[in-house]
């Protein structure tokens, strides 16, 4: 099981940035992808997942209406839409996979992760 997240740079506040998670070695029908990040200093926090089985979304309050999680099971592709970037939401972003079981965004119920992409938002 491999995943691979792309995608960050930096960007004005404001801007807007598409990652994308690759995964190999699996099927994304039997997990749960999540996306994560993590800033200087604080520890990793979910932002939003997706259920490879059933495309059930969740999505952490703070991430509601400023993110969208999208999956293309075919092409094996987790794409995490951000908008309205604010230097507060300065990190690596990490995507994970869990079992489909495990559905959620605590960080603990992820079994493989990928190397994050870093974001960073000027002012």
């Amino acid at each position: 099981v491999q995943l691979q997240a792309s995608g960050g740079g930096l960007v004005q506040s404001g801007g807007s940035l598409r990652l994308s998670c690759t995964a190999s070695g699996f099927s994304l029908e039997s997990y749960a992808i999540g996306w994560f990040r993590q800033a200087p200093g604080k520890g990793r926090e979910g932002v939003a997942c997706i259920s490879g089985r059933n495309g059930m979304l969740y999505y952490d309050d703070s991430a509601k209406g400023q993110s969208t999680i999208v999956s293309d099971n075919a092409k094996k592709m987790v794409y995490l839409l951000l908008r309205k970037l604010r230097p507060e939401d300065t990190a690596v972003y990490y995507c994970a996979a869990a079992p489909i079981s495990r559905f959620g965004l605590n960080p603990g119920e992820y079994d493989y992760w990928g190397r994050g992409t870093q974001v960073t938002v000027s002012s």
